[in-house]
């Protein structure tokens, strides 16, 4: 079956235009020609001793030309246009779920590392964050954990900001479009001399969104933020290298605009009374009554160190992140009272990687190395039971109650008219209306019971290590041997102190009690997590520039603790107690207590066993590239997110027994017509599926997931991108004193899809393929290029993400609609 899927895949990859736009063509008189974009927008690497295209990987590299024309404002935007990854646009800045080759989270531990300028983005909290002066993005796809360690087990996003040296001058770029999109960016780069260069950049983004909270009628998606950085090099001598970066951001937002999903079945059954009468089938706009919002400060700072010597160079990157951020959601998404949260987190991250690599023309390329993070997090997040929530809960304790005296007073009164020469049938009858009416005589039974906010720290640093070693060794003028291996280990630690009150009003006939059930839960755990990560791969090199290649390596993800489900324990444990008691409770804990509940909160490490082969060509005397790639992931204790048990108050994280991912990567790069016509079309096809992985869920009992395709995770990736140049004037370029004369027009469209996603383990609610298409044309007036902009160009109405939520008694779906039709344009100077 997987053979079968992966053949077609490729028969379609091969017989359709696929890749990604060439952005930086250089021209060669009449003849059109792409190149690697690494040829052009050159970065030094510490690690690497080979161009991307040159190594046996499979790899998607932007630059900043394209990345404009694409109109991308954040990673999100540049996923759809990167085969087998997803990163879609929902809740907030805070969410940041990314998914690559079947794999992915959406809390805790990523499997998809991002590095900025060299610098590594620990927090998951920070990977959703604005782009802008940025000169070159590089998707690695597939395990990189020989040479970034855990965590990368999906894949690898690189992002380099322009680079003073080799960039002058001063850019200035304002936005304006529809739903009030505002964004203005600038920087300024100056090389001082041969020694020195800097460059700082500041930018202010906003939008009133699309979506309106039916509640109170407020932008369900509004967005402001602004951040600054600033970069400085200076190169003392010719072997010696620094290079300080440091970059803030800051987001306030209304966020997580998640509206009902309703089908027909329910509407045809909804009564005029019912709050779905007169609704429409499909994704309603959000109705809460306490309106999400999310704010955060972020600062990323870093100081690099190259030394050049003798046939090797000495590369070291300290780094330091900070975030502090605070969340607000109403986590019922319901207009009723029931739940919210809130949550505060403190984070300091502090990196230190050294590696030497080797810088000769021998036979053999040698990278070692030595990492190690230490990320100290505290988190406050306590849960909020509102006044509907405590309604509920009270009706249910009622009824337990309730029902459990009628039920035994009515089973001996119901034996002793049997006794009596009573049949069965009406003695229980009349047993049961007897004693229902006993009660209500004697004053009946209510109980009122009043939950108080669950509040909850936790501090989970984590410490992390690693040494690793990759060798190129050239067997012969043509193969290539690339053998590495790497030691990790990490230490997780949890420090939780939460607690739980509730009050209870109880009068059951006549007699009237309050009595108040208390637990708390204050305690630490620990792991520790050692791993060795080998990679094995061989490159055969073609003829112009083209080569085959084939890799084996290890996949990792580490294990950790949930803190998100400590509400759902206490409210569990709390409800069962109140059910009995009679007198005030203050629930205890024993070491055998918390050892229950360190196996509940934990999740182990994910693991894979990754096949892959590929190729690079460069075609049609280099006109075209195309690179193909397939790949096989045996995949152990897989990570899933899903709601927490017996509620659903919170997202923790659990693991599949056992999952397979398989796919075909295929990109195309292609310039024609003298350059003036760039075009590219990227395809991916994941199949990822469990093989074994069973649950058990409360009213249910075992559920068996066997061949369910893993959730979030689209079958089919496609992304597609043409401009043409439109020469007006160009001899313009050779006149001084026309500055701004018009000298070309671009004019460009781009299409993004995927589908079919499934949102949950059953595979019970999806969303189907669909497409988005987009546009732009470009005037360049030499200093001054305009730029109209349309995203969303047909209003393609789908859904980008969704959840279940039994928050309230009911099991409901929830969705994120995505973007509707936006234009707008740009404006942009460079003097």
């Amino acid at each position: 079956m997987i053979k079968s899927k992966l053949s077609i895949a490729l028969l379609m990859a091969s017989s359709l235009p696929i890749g990604m736009q060439a952005n930086n063509i250089i021209e060669s008189g009449d003849t059109s020609r792409v190149y690697d974009i690494d040829e052009v927008v050159v970065i030094d690497q510490p690690k690497e001793a080979f161009r991307l295209r040159q190594q046996p990987l499979s790899s998607t590299s932007f630059n900043g030309d394209l990345i404009r024309s694409l109109n991308v404002q954040d990673v999100r935007n540049l996923s759809v246009f990167v085969p087998s990854f997803s990163m879609p646009e929902y809740g907030s800045r805070y969410t940041s779920s990314i998914y690559m080759r079947g794999i992915g989270s959406r809390v805790y531990s990523p499997a998809v590392g991002i590095y900025v300028d060299g610098m590594p983005i620990l927090s998951k909290s920070a990977f959703n964050f604005h782009t802008y002066d940025i000169d070159r993005i590089d998707v690695l796809h597939g395990p990189q954990g020989t040479l970034y360690g855990m965590n990368t087990e999906g894949g690898l996003i690189r992002l380099y900001s322009r680079n003073p040296f080799q960039y002058q001058g001063t850019d200035v770029k304002l936005s304006i479009g529809s739903k009030l999109h505002r964004q203005i960016e600038a920087s300024h780069y100056e090389k001082l001399n041969d020694k020195m260069a800097f460059s700082v950049a500041g930018f202010y983004g906003g939008q009133n969104g699309f979506f309106r909270n039916q509640y109170d009628g407020s932008h369900a998606d509004l967005i402001n933020e602004f951040g600054g950085k600033g970069r400085f090099l200076w190169r003392p001598t010719d072997r010696l290298n620094f290079d300080f970066i440091t970059d803030y951001q800051y987001t306030r937002q209304n966020g997580f605009p998640y509206g009902q999903v309703v089908t027909e079945d329910e509407l045809s059954s909804a009564t005029i009374t019912s709050p779905l009468y007169g609704l429409k089938a499909g994704t309603q706009s959000p109705n809460q009554n306490r309106q999400g919002n999310y704010r955060r400060n972020f600062i990323n700072t870093g100081l690099g160190i190259k030394y050049a010597g003798n046939g090797f160079d000495i590369n070291s990157m300290t780094s330091w992140q900070f975030l502090r951020d605070y969340m607000l959601m109403d986590i019922d998404y319901r207009p009723q009272d029931f739940m919210h949260l809130t949550q505060r987190q403190l984070g300091n991250t502090v990196t230190e990687e050294l590696s030497i690599k080797s810088r000769n023309n021998s036979k053999w390329h040698w990278t070692f190395g030595a990492f190690g993070s230490y990320q100290w997090l505290k988190t406050t997040a306590p849960v909020y039971f509102d006044q509907d929530m405590n309604s509920y809960l009270s009706k249910k304790i009622t009824d337990y109650a309730y029902n459990g005296m009628l039920n035994a007073m009515a089973r001996g009164m119901a034996q002793r008219l049997i006794a009596g020469g009573m049949s069965e049938e009406l003695a229980n009858k009349t047993a049961r209306a007897s004693t229902a009416a006993a009660i209500a005589a004697a004053g009946g039974v209510n109980i009122n019971m009043t939950m108080d906010p669950v509040p909850g720290i936790f501090r989970t640093p984590t410490l992390n290590l690693g040494v690793y070693h990759e060798s190129n060794i050239e067997l012969t003028d043509r193969l290539m041997a690339t053998l590495g291996l790497r030691y990790d280990y990490s230490r997780v630690s949890i420090d939780y102190e939460t607690s739980a009150r509730v009050a209870l009003q109880e009068s059951v006939m006549g007699i009237t009690i309050n009595p108040v059930i208390t637990s708390a839960l204050k305690h630490s755990e620990h792991d520790n997590f050692k791993q060795f990560l080998p990679k094995l791969g061989l490159t055969y090199r073609l003829q112009d520039g083209s080569n085959v290649y084939a890799t084996w390596s290890k996949g990792y993800r580490a294990g950790g603790y949930n803190f998100e489900m400590f509400s759902d324990v206490l409210q569990t444990e709390t409800s069962q107690a109140a059910n009995k008691a009679r007198a005030d409770v203050d629930i205890a804990h024993d070491e055998a207590y918390y050892e229950r509940i360190a196996k509940t909160i934990e999740y182990k490490p994910e693991t894979s066993w990754n096949y892959e082969v590929g190729t690079h060509l460069n075609l049609l005397n280099n006109q075209l590239h195309l690179d193909l790639a397939a790949y096989y992931m045996q995949i152990r204790n897989q990570q899933l997110s899903v709601m927490a048990g017996n509620y659903g108050f919170g997202r923790v994280m659990t693991n599949a027994g056992r999952s397979h991912s398989c796919g075909l990567e295929a990109t195309l790069r292609g310039v024609a017509l003298d350059n003036k016509l760039s075009y590219g079309l990227s395809y991916g096809f994941t199949s990822a599926q469990f093989d074994e992985y069973k649950d058990s869920i409360a009213g249910v009992g075992t559920v068996d997931y066997k061949d369910k395709r893993v959730p979030f995770v689209p079958q089919h990736t496609l992304g597609a991108n043409a401009d043409y140049r439109i020469d007006v004037d160009p001899a313009a370029l050779l006149d001084p004193s026309n500055r701004f004369h018009l000298r070309s027009v671009t004019v460009g469209l781009n299409l993004s899809a995927q589908g079919k996603t499934y949102w949950d383990e059953q595979n019970s609610i999806g969303q189907n393929f669909y497409a988005v298409l987009g546009a732009h044309a470009d005037a360049d007036f030499g200093p001054l290029h305009v730029n109209l902009w349309v995203r969303n160009l047909t209003d393609t109405k789908y859904n980008s993400f969704a959840v279940q939520s039994a928050a309230t008694g009911t099991r409901y779906t929830f969705a994120q609609m995505g973007n509707p039709f936006q234009m707008g344009v740009d404006f942009r100077v460079h003097f």
